[in-house]
């Protein structure tokens, strides 16, 4: 779980890997009682948690060089749109960026290369991962009910 929910958001990886992934696994392991929601939403809690901290550490790590790399070179109109949300919504885009699959792999780290203060990105971060797990708990009750009726 925590696996899946960090790759679906890492950089470069998160590009390739669907979310829905996590949502099939999380919803087959509920509906065959293999594992609960108490189980598994910390698990992609923490999967999430580290996989966008991960991203913004290397973004903080690379600076400004970031923009000058092969991958930002391949991939510079997303991550001009990223920038933009960033510089639009400030802290939001990091709420917009968890839920938003195309830009969630990328926000992180434009965060980190912008220079967001490290406690601020955490706190908003929290607050993003745990609204994040909170939906998907309710996604895998709610296609389970899709199945029961």
């Amino acid at each position: 779980m925590p696996l899946l929910a960090f790759l679906e958001a890492f950089i470069g990886i998160g590009l390739f890997i669907s979310g829905a992934i996590l949502l099939s696994v999380c919803t087959l392991l509920y509906v065959e009682q293999i594992a609960t929601l108490e189980q598994m939403l910390p698990l992609a809690f923490l999967g999430a948690l580290l996989s966008d901290h991960s991203g913004f550490y290397i973004g903080r790590l690379m600076g400004p060089k970031f923009h000058q790399t092969s991958f930002a070179k391949k991939r510079a109109s997303m991550l001009t749109k990223a920038e933009q949300r960033i510089d639009k919504y400030g802290v939001l885009a990091i709420f917009i960026g968890r839920f938003v699959t195309p830009i969630r792999s990328v926000v992180p780290l434009v965060t980190g290369v912008s220079g967001m203060a490290r406690l601020r990105y955490t706190v908003f971060d929290l607050l993003a991962c745990a609204a994040w797990s909170i939906c998907l708990g309710l996604l895998v009750v709610g296609i389970d009910k899709l199945w029961n009726i």
